[in-house]
């Protein structure tokens, strides 16, 4: 099963089950991913529902940083619970170390020498790491192996 099927079968779950939370949750995923699809005329894979998902929750994580600085714990509490319910539908992460691993890598099979080479070594990772890492850590950890 596809994880678009997946989502859609999760929706019609919570539907039956009146999870009013998780219900609102999964219907803003599937505008988002209705939206790519009009947008660019394109069938979506998983590889391109997890871009989405990933971008979904960096702006509910965006959001709660707001809201808990502008002392709105209601509202920080309600993204926080959407970032629970699209966690979800991304697969397992890698930890820092993998991460780190893989850029090295990386880094090494390209011949990237210092911070010039950034852009060369980002591309291929971001193919390669795309869903299963934080690339806020991945670039950072490209940071940290292209200076040292």
């Amino acid at each position: 099963m596809s994880l678009k099927e997946q989502i859609t079968e999760d929706m019609k779950a919570a539907m039956r089950a009146k999870d009013s939370e998780r219900l609102g949750t999964i219907r803003l995923l599937t505008a988002a991913m209705k939206q790519k699809e009009v947008d660019e005329r394109v069938e979506l894979d998983d590889t391109m529902v997890i871009a989405i998902v990933d971008k979904l929750i960096k702006q509910r994580k965006d959001s709660v940083e707001a809201f808990t600085k502008a002392d709105r714990m209601d509202l920080a509490d309600k993204e926080s619970a959407e970032i629970k319910v699209l966690q979800a539908y991304l697969p397992a992460r890698l930890s820092a170390e993998e991460v780190a691993a893989e850029v090295k890598a990386i880094v090494t099979e390209l011949g990237a020498t210092g911070p010039g080479d950034m852009g060369k070594v980002m591309g291929t990772v971001k193919t390669r790491l795309a869903g299963k890492a934080d690339m806020g850590q991945v670039s950072a950890a490209v940071k940290a192996a292209l200076a040292g």
